[in-house]
C-alpha cells in the first residue's frame, strides 16, 4: 500500500512538472530589447549603414586599424531592415543572406529578432515555431572571431521562460553554426568582431 502510495506521488509530481515545463516553454520571457518606434529604427538601420562604410576607407599610414562601435539598437534595426521590417534607404543593398531570404527545408521559420549588448555578452532572442507553436528562444554568449569567421560561445539558452542547461545544447548549436559557416564569413574589409561594454566593435582589416 505504501508503495502504491509512493508511486502515485511520483507519478503524480512528473505530471505536474511536466505540465509546468510546458508553461514555461510557451510563456513569452521577458524582452530581452525594448520596441523601437519606425522612424527611430530607420534611423538606426541608417546609422548602421553609415558606420560600416567607414570600414571601407584606407586606414592612414603609421595608423592603428579603424574600429567601428555599434549599438545593439542600431545591429536590431539593421537585421529588421534586412528581413523586410523596415524599408532600406535609397542605394542600399541588403544582405542576401540575411536571416529572413532563405529559409532551407527543415529549418524552422523565424518571425521576429531581438538583439541587446550588456558588458561583454550578446543577447539574442527570436520568434520560432517548435511543433506548431509560436516559441521565443533566447540565446546569450560570447561573440568574437577566428580565421576570418564569426565564433559564438554560449552562457545562456532559454526555450520560452525554461532555462536549458548550456551544455546540453552547445554541440548541437556548435555544428549548426559549423553548417552555416559560409553566413558567419566576415566582410572582407572586417579583421575582427567582438562585444565590449555594451557594444558590437568591429576592427578593420
Amino acid at each position: 500500500m505504501k508503495k502504491w502510495k509512493l508511486d502515485r506521488i511520483i507519478s503524480v509530481a512528473t505530471l505536474l512538472t511536466s505540465v509546468i515545463a510546458l508553461v514555461l516553454v510557451l510563456k513569452k520571457p521577458a524582452p530581452v530589447a525594448s520596441p523601437q518606434a519606425p522612424a527611430v529604427a530607420a534611423a538606426n538601420a541608417q546609422s548602421f549603414q553609415t558606420k560600416l562604410q567607414q570600414m571601407d576607407q584606407p586606414a592612414d599610414p603609421g595608423q592603428p586599424p579603424a574600429e567601428v562601435h555599434l549599438t545593439s539598437d542600431e545591429v536590431s534595426a539593421a537585421i529588421a531592415q534586412a528581413a523586410g521590417a523596415i524599408p532600406a534607404a535609397e542605394g542600399v543593398n541588403l544582405n542576401p543572406s540575411s536571416p529572413d531570404s532563405s529559409v532551407a527545408p527543415g529549418q524552422p521559420e523565424v518571425k521576429d529578432y531581438q538583439v541587446n549588448f550588456d558588458g561583454d555578452v550578446a543577447h539574442g532572442q527570436f520568434l520560432t515555431q517548435i511543433g506548431g507553436k509560436d516559441v521565443w528562444v533566447t540565446l546569450s554568449g560570447h561573440l568574437g572571431s577566428k580565421d576570418g569567421y564569426a565564433t559564438f560561445d554560449p552562457t545562456e539558452f532559454k526555450v520560452g521562460d525554461l532555462n536549458v542547461p548550456v551544455s546540453l545544447v552547445n554541440d548541437a548549436l556548435q555544428k549548426r553554426l559549423n553548417e552555416q559557416r559560409d553566413r558567419l564569413k566576415l566582410p572582407d574589409n572586417v579583421g575582427g568582431i567582438k562585444v565590449e561594454n555594451g557594444e558590437l566593435v568591429m576592427t578593420q582589416k
